[in-house]
């Protein structure tokens, strides 16, 4: 799937039933090695007029429609805890996510 398949569609949270917000909103974390998406980080909540960013891993989507993403919200991973294991992953040369 091409980033040009996901650009304009709405993400929804399906345990949540709630709007995220815009794939054009969103930054996707690629596996610089197959070149496939591994994730999409989605700003979440709102705290003190700032969002915090949430993790989805690709597995965490449920469904892509024509205007749409369905993901699980029970799949997100922390921000910051990802960021870090992406550094380490590069500096080690492991993969960042498996499965």
């Amino acid at each position: 799937m091409r980033y040009s398949d996901l650009a304009g569609k709405e993400i929804i949270a399906v345990d949540e039933g709630i709007r995220l917000g815009f794939v054009d909103h969103t930054d996707l974390i690629i596996n610089t090695r197959t070149g496939m998406v591994d994730s999409i980080v989605i700003p979440y909540g709102r705290r003190f007029w700032r969002t915090k960013p949430v993790v989805i891993p690709w597995r965490g989507i449920t469904k892509v429609g024509r205007d749409l993403i369905i993901v699980d919200l029970s799949t997100a991973q922390d921000y910051r805890d990802t960021m870090r294991r992406i550094e380490e992953s590069d500096r080690q040369n492991k993969p960042l996510f498996s499965g």
